[in-house]
């Protein structure tokens, strides 16, 4: 039980030595907060050290803080990295946003029934409903592919397969974008981000992302507590909300509560002014990106299911590589493409720590949209594709 309650304060205090060592050394800013997280995360991984016997009441106990700590991490992030936006610039943004998300939502339709037609042959039991839950989970991540599961009947083995190649193969290409793919990308699309307003890009980066310095200095401190303490009350309206209208903790109603009041929330002046509010959203960003990746389990897949792998593999690969010419076609930027991309294929909170590594907030509250669209439609693709192909 004690090394639980020990991997828990890691879990906390890994963060804090990643941002002391953001602020002390280059090379740190170079490599970038989220990066390194994700790199300590997997180290825990791959040591087997946040493994614990399944069997034992210390497992349960860890399982269950984790489980909550990453479910309140992000929506708590969320409204103190949207605070100190300025979403009137994000309007100037919205066309290329709505490109970018019909571009990727068609990508990965005609990606699933290509894959469909070209493995229809090879065995893959329930086809059909896994090129479903596939729509589903590159639409809106987990969550739609579970609510297609349950719907469609789908074999409760068949669904641990899928989402076992699904992880294997999403996270590598997840990592790379966090690590420095967004780079390949802004060179490959390097359109002009039409939310700018005169400043240059390392204006915008030295002073409004990732200033970690004088974070707790008595001057701040209020001021982060106060955006603290909206971030809990959304978060708890959110809740409250999703038990009423659905009587579940639903992920899509608590997420678009939060995103909403938080929008509104800017446009308030003295909100929007909240110091170091970026900030204390990335800390919770970071305990989340740890956690998530101290989850990967490369030993997973089941290698005699080799055809569902090739086929998931086929819909990431395909439906990226339409995307990315929908996006050129359409001029979007690499940014933009990228926070598209991860909030398609993982949820909408997997954009934040992209956008936290990719040093441009401007992209946030799109990347959000569209994950939050993705949430709403993938659940009504999944099930057309599988009455279509059925």
């Amino acid at each position: 039980m004690i090394k639980a309650y020990f991997i828990i304060a890691l879990y906390i205090l890994v963060p804090v030595l990643i941002i002391e060592a953001f602020k002390r050394w280059s090379w740190m800013q170079k490599i970038g907060t989220v990066v390194a997280a994700y790199a300590v995360g997997i180290i825990f991984a791959l040591t087997g050290f946040v493994h614990f016997d399944p069997t034992t009441a210390a497992a349960a106990t860890f399982t269950s803080l984790r489980a909550t700590i990453m479910s309140v991490a992000v929506p708590l992030a969320i409204p103190l990295m949207l605070f100190n936006c300025d979403f009137k610039l994000w309007t100037k943004a919205l066309p290329k946003t709505i490109w970018s998300l019909v571009g990727g939502l068609v990508a990965v339709v005609v990606a699933v029934i290509s894959g469909y037609y070209i493995f229809s042959n090879q065995g893959i039991p329930e086809f059909n409903k896994v090129a479903a839950m596939m729509t589903g989970i590159y639409t809106g991540g987990t969550m739609n592919f579970n609510a297609l599961g349950a719907s469609l009947g789908v074999n409760k083995t068949t669904m641990a397969i899928v989402l076992a190649f699904e992880m294997v193969l999403t996270t590598p290409y997840i990592f790379f974008m966090i690590g420095g793919g967004y780079k390949l990308f802004r060179r490959l699309l390097p359109y002009t981000d039409v939310t700018k307003r005169g400043r240059t890009d390392d204006e915008i980066v030295s002073k409004d992302v990732e200033n970690y310095r004088g974070m707790f200095t008595r001057q701040h401190v209020g001021g982060m507590l106060i955006g603290l303490g909206l971030s809990i009350v959304f978060l708890g309206v959110g809740v409250g909300l999703a038990l009423l209208i659905t009587g579940t903790m639903n992920e899509l109603v608590i997420i678009l509560t939060i995103t909403t009041l938080s929008i509104i929330a800017s446009f308030f002046r003295k909100v929007r002014e909240l110091p170091k509010t970026f900030e204390l959203g990335m800390f919770f960003i970071l305990i989340f990106s740890v956690i998530v990746a101290s989850l990967f389990d490369i030993h997973s897949v089941n290698g005699g299911s080799a055809m569902i792998g090739a086929f998931v593999g086929w819909v990431i690969v395909m439906s990226a590589v339409l995307h990315f010419i929908f996006c050129k076609i359409a001029k979007v930027s690499g940014d933009l493409f990228c926070v598209s991309q991860v909030a398609l294929l993982c949820s909408p909170p997997f954009v934040p720590p992209l956008v936290g590594a990719m040093q441009n907030k401007r992209v946030l509250i799109s990347g959000i949209v569209i994950g939050l669209v993705g949430y709403a439609v993938g659940t009504y693709l999944g099930v057309m594709i599988a009455y279509l192909l059925g």
